[in-house]
């Protein structure tokens, strides 16, 4: 079976590159680390005109109703730039979870915004000292006088300072240990206390959210209560087809920087990608990435049907990719030698980002076992 994009999809492919470009590439993400946004809102608000944030959301709330595969143009170019913000977050978690678990209102209300790119959505699971699983979630909603009322603190939201809404992992009964969790969505307000927190990609910004008896209504709960972390399982399994897609893209312009390099490099007299190291060296991050591309586009196609290996696909793909691109970007590094550990060249770039999806809602061996837990070894 043939995985391959569409002649289509490359068009698209194309039309995206060359709106990324003119906004400098990687420069965008240079400029979130002066903490300066205008350009990547500007990114943003170009990619909902050219219909990028309404790919997978249906006719009926102004999508165009198509599937993951179609969004794989998208991320790998956006990952080709190091293109940062919530559009992964958004298209990839909030719309898949929204789709299946949210009532008609719900899907009226946050949908049609979404596909238009007047809203944004961050995800807030992970809580201070505690890892991301049912057993790590204590920021508790309780029903108190016909009403519930949120209490705890978020950490390591990503771009809170972006973000229109947050989609929150929340304990509904103690008792539960494997679950007993729902998911929440809650607009920003003043009501939320948001503190800048330091990341090691300084171009990913994080922030801690405290709630403090901020009080929830039935209609900002999805799907059904005490099942949140069984319901966004479905959303993490194409949030990660997804983040593979992203990493290809930057596993892509790893390689191409490192061969350009090696090309007009030269050392004893002649080019250094004539060394046999570098040459070999090359040869396998090639390989690296296309084992990692075909990974990628079979788990985009997978998660939108019902085969055996849905799971194992994604998660396998999610865990080779991040790994290649922590070894591809440091190679990278290697063989532009000392100008490499510059923060002129964009080699750092690369190697953060890489570290930064590492431990990006679960580390690599996390997802590893769910691999051999999906294929019942």
């Amino acid at each position: 079976m043939d995985f391959s994009l569409t002649e289509e999809q490359e068009m698209f492919r194309g039309h995206i590159r060359k709106m990324l470009d003119k906004f400098g590439g990687t420069q965008v993400a240079r400029e979130m680390i002066d903490q300066n946004p205008q350009n990547l809102k500007k990114v943003y608000k170009t990619l909902a005109e050219l219909g990028c944030s309404g790919i997978n959301i249906p006719e009926e709330y102004d999508g165009m109703d198509l599937e993951a595969l179609d969004l794989v143009p998208t991320f790998e170019e956006m990952g080709r730039s190091l293109v940062p913000g919530l559009f992964m977050e958004t298209s990839a978690l909030a719309v898949p979870i929204l789709k299946k678990y949210a009532t008609e209102g719900q899907k009226q209300q946050y949908l049609p915004a979404i596909a238009s790119g007047e809203k944004w959505i961050s995800f807030a699971a992970l809580e201070p000292f505690n890892d991301f699983s049912p057993a790590g979630i204590h920021c508790t909603l309780q029903q108190k006088d016909g009403q519930y009322v949120l209490n705890g603190t978020k950490t390591l939201v990503p771009e809170a300072e972006l973000a229109d809404t947050f989609l929150v992992l929340v304990r509904t009964n103690q008792e539960d240990q494997e679950d007993g969790l729902t998911l929440v969505l809650i607009d920003k307000t003043e009501a939320i206390n948001i503190e800048k927190q330091s990341s090691f990609d300084e171009s990913k910004h994080v922030a801690k959210m405290e709630f403090e008896n901020l009080v929830i209504t039935q209609e900002q709960i999805i799907g059904e209560v005490d099942k949140g972390w069984t319901q966004l399982q479905e959303g993490l399994l194409y949030f990660n087809a997804a983040l593979s897609s992203y990493i290809v893209g930057a596993m892509e312009q790893v390689v191409h920087m490192a061969t350009e390099y090696a090309k007009i490099r030269e050392q004893f007299g002649q080019a250094i990608g004539r060394f046999q190291a570098i040459k070999h060296s090359i040869v396998n991050m090639k390989v690296n990435l296309e084992i990692a591309r075909s990974l990628s586009h079979y788990a985009n196609w997978v998660v939108d049907t019902e085969e055996f290996d849905r799971e194992a696909a994604v998660y396998s793909a999610r865990t080779y990719a991040t790994e290649k691109f922590i070894e591809v970007s440091a190679h990278n590094i290697q063989i532009h030698g000392g100008i490499g550990f510059t923060e002129e060249i964009d080699c750092h770039l690369y190697v953060k980002r890489a570290r930064y999806y590492d431990q990006y809602l679960g580390s690599t061996p996390f997802y590893q076992e769910k691999v051999v837990a999906s294929l019942g070894w």
